[in-house]
């Protein structure tokens, strides 16, 4: 059966009848300057880790980002084809998008897939006229912009913990990744399906900055001295 959910041993099959790998942590924090996104690098199946190296985080935009929870092959291809709906959107009305019109033409397709779902969790964070913004849209499209922070996968309990323990709005995106890394880290320590390294987007006004494994490193020494 399509969009099945294998019960008991943590595996599901997408829409097309394929294995999916499942078991995320991921959070965004919106801050005075732009907004940062983060997600760790384990993929499971079960009680079997299939990758160390999984991408959760994809650059769909200039100044936007998506980042992922749920089945890694449906994010590849979500992630691919909102990236040419963007492309076709700027040639269609000679402007970027925002991130809500980003975040309505996912919730859109997901919605029209309503009874076949891609089985992901997706937060559309970035950076437009309007200002630093996060979107959290469920499998079928609800889509809800967030004020603050949010996480997502099965290591949220964990993360939201320090979130809400150390975040203000008035923090930068550098204090805001601290933070992000530090409720990622936390995730990793109790849940299973989280590990093997951080990825970390700081989107503002003026760049786009995907973290290096190095400046990673030196920030999570930093804290946990």
């Amino acid at each position: 059966m399509y969009g099945m959910h294998i019960s008991g041993m943590g595996q599901s099959l997408n829409q097309y009848g394929d294995m999916v790998f499942k078991g995320t942590t991921t959070v965004g924090l919106i801050c005075r300057d732009g907004v940062v996104l983060a997600t760790e690098k384990r993929a499971t199946m079960g009680n079997y880790i299939a990758s160390r190296r999984a991408k959760k985080i994809y650059q769909i935009a200039d100044r936007v980002a998506m980042t992922t929870a749920g089945s890694v092959g449906d994010a590849q291809f979500l992630s691919r084809l909102v990236k040419v709906e963007n492309k076709l959107y700027e040639i269609r009305k000679e402007e970027k998008p925002t991130v809500k019109a980003i975040a309505t033409m996912i919730s859109n397709l997901l919605n029209s897939y309503r009874y076949f779902p891609y089985l992901v969790q997706l937060l559309i964070g970035g950076v437009d006229r309007r200002g630093p913004s996060i979107y959290s849209i469920d499998p079928i499209g609800g889509a809800i912009e967030e004020k603050d922070i949010v996480a997502t996968g099965s290591g949220s309990p964990t993360a939201y913990g320090v979130l809400e323990d150390r975040y203000s709005r008035d923090i930068s995106v550098d204090e805001g990744v601290e933070i992000a890394l530090r409720a990622i880290t936390s995730a990793m320590k109790r849940d299973s399906a989280s590990g093997d390294g951080i990825d970390v987007v700081k989107i503002t006004g003026k760049e786009y900055v995907q973290l290096e494994a190095e400046d990673i490193d030196e920030i999570i020494k930093k804290f946990k001295k």
